[in-house]
């Protein structure tokens, strides 16, 4: 009637397949953290970057300034 050993083995099955996906699960969340760090660092590091662009582009000569120095 009932099959003690297949309603065992099923659970077994049960019990391995949770702690596989807790793990994987921690995992996971792990790579997420550092996948979040490593995005922060990156735009932190294009904004620095912008702004040592636009310091540079700031410091440019006005092309009306380029004009007078090419003309003499």
């Amino acid at each position: 009637m009932f099959d003690f050993e297949s309603l065992t083995e099923k659970i077994n099955r049960l019990v391995e397949m949770t702690l596989s996906l807790r793990r994987e699960n921690a995992e996971l969340r792990t790579r997420n953290a550092e996948l979040v760090n490593e995005h922060q660092i990156m735009s932190e590091r294009m904004e620095q970057a912008r702004e040592r662009v636009a310091v540079l582009i700031s410091n440019l000569p006005d092309a009306e300034k380029r004009g007078e120095e090419v003309a003499k």
